[in-house]
């Protein structure tokens, strides 16, 4: 019953409906109901509808999994599952009409996450990925780009919502952006890294990210060849992402560290 592609069947046919869904309600900036961290971080009524309509559906499956998710917390189970649900993925996007946002739904299994899908609803484009077994677009298996040196690197990146970290990441941003191709700001953490799977970008790095963020589309990255880490031989968490081929890794995370994007800590 924890077949990795079995979980990853469900994943993108209930991502597919709340994808569905929230294209066909998508409300206007009039209808935000609260923020949340900050003024500029907004969830909007269709961010819990969502994640109430993907909890609903994975417990009608699978009644005995654990479910955690950015609206709702998190739902214990005793199978030795748990889905990670992220309703709205870009809700700033959703707002404003701009295509990147997705709804992202990663399955572990005894801790190790070996199931995602990221829907790009706007784009009607659906990334998937399943531990060893490749991640993929429209039917075609997807690799990172390779051998991009630095200099030439059109790398992705976000901001946080306050204001504080906000000023730090403008620093850290003015030092990379001589040395790279160019950088692109996207809106994102789960549409960006799946832009790194599919060779749209050659790198992504962000701090201040969420779990939810970052789950399912960690993995369709992995499994397109790229790396994933933090800084500092750290693992990739809430404190810092970062994502590129592996070369490529090594030469962002080595530009990044002197420039210590962690000192709002």
């Amino acid at each position: 019953m924890n077949d990795p592609q079995a979980l990853l069947e469900l994943a993108e046919d209930i991502a597919r409906e709340a994808g569905d869904m929230l294209l066909a309600k998508r409300p206007t900036m009039s209808e935000v109901v609260e923020t949340k961290s900050s003024p500029t971080d907004v969830v909007t009524a269709l961010d819990t509808a969502s994640e109430r309509l993907i909890r609903a559906r994975v417990l009608e499956a699978r009644p005995g999994d654990s479910i955690l998710g950015e609206e709702g917390g998190e739902a214990a189970g005793d199978s030795g599952v748990r889905w990670i649900v992220d309703p709205i993925d870009g809700t700033v996007n959703f707002l404003y009409g701009l295509p990147e946002w997705a709804v992202s739904i990663a399955v572990e299994v005894g801790g190790e996450i070996v199931a995602g899908v990221v829907n790009v609803v706007p784009r009607g484009e659906v990334f998937t990925a399943s531990l060893g077994g490749g991640a993929w677009l429209a039917g075609e298996r997807l690799r990172c780009n390779t051998g991009v040196p630095l200099s030439q690197a059109l790398v992705a990146t976000g901001f946080g919502y306050l204001r504080e970290r906000r000023a730090v990441q403008a620093q850290v941003l003015a030092s990379v952006l001589p040395r790279v191709r160019d950088i692109r700001r996207g809106g994102s953490c789960a549409v960006d890294l799946c832009s790194v799977a599919s060779g749209r970008v050659d790198a992504y790095y962000e701090r201040g990210t969420n779990y939810w963020d970052f789950a399912a589309a960690g993995l369709v990255a992995t499994e397109a060849g790229a790396r994933i880490g933090g800084l500092n031989g750290r693992p990739y968490s809430n404190d810092f992402v970062l994502c590129a081929e592996r070369g490529l890794f090594e030469e962002l995370h080595d530009l990044l560290v002197p420039l210590d994007p962690q000192r709002d800590a």
